[in-house]
């Protein structure tokens, strides 16, 4: 059965060729999701790994983001460069806590996850300043 509805995506703090890791809504609930891609042999690759994850990870998880964002915009800017990637120098003590916060947290378990495919769009968020990538929104279903 498939899931009708796109839902938000949180965060995508990894990209290769597509959404590979991230936080996105799964039936209505923030869950960690890691695609199964491994290797250019399968670079199409649309399966997914879900897991949920509770609103105190979530928030930590939306902190981070925030500041990822703040320095992707600034790089955009040319405010920024690569090398103080992924946080602007006032940023840096907060995202390396929030790091070791979220380590252990955001890890998905093969035999407690679920499967599905993705279907990757961009969504209109007014407050999206433009720079950098647009916001999304995925729509999970179940694979063949």
């Amino acid at each position: 059965m498939e899931d009708a509805i796109f839902e938000i995506v949180y965060t995508v703090p990894h990209w290769y060729d597509g959404p590979r890791r991230g936080i996105a809504d799964y039936q209505g609930q923030p869950h960690l999701f890691e695609s199964e891609w491994q290797d250019v042999e399968n670079m199409d690759a649309h399966t997914f790994l879900l897991m949920p994850i509770d609103r105190d990870t979530l928030l930590l998880a939306l902190e981070d983001w925030a500041i990822w964002r703040r320095w992707e915009m600034a790089c955009h800017q040319g405010k920024a460069t690569v090398e103080t990637h992924p946080a602007l120098p006032q940023d840096r003590s907060r995202h390396e806590e929030l790091e070791a916060l979220l380590k252990g947290r955001l890890v998905v378990d093969p035999a407690r996850a679920v499967r599905k495919m993705a279907e990757f769009r961009g969504r209109n968020d007014p407050g999206w300043s433009g720079y950098g990538w647009a916001p999304l929104e995925v729509r999970w279903k179940d694979p063949p």
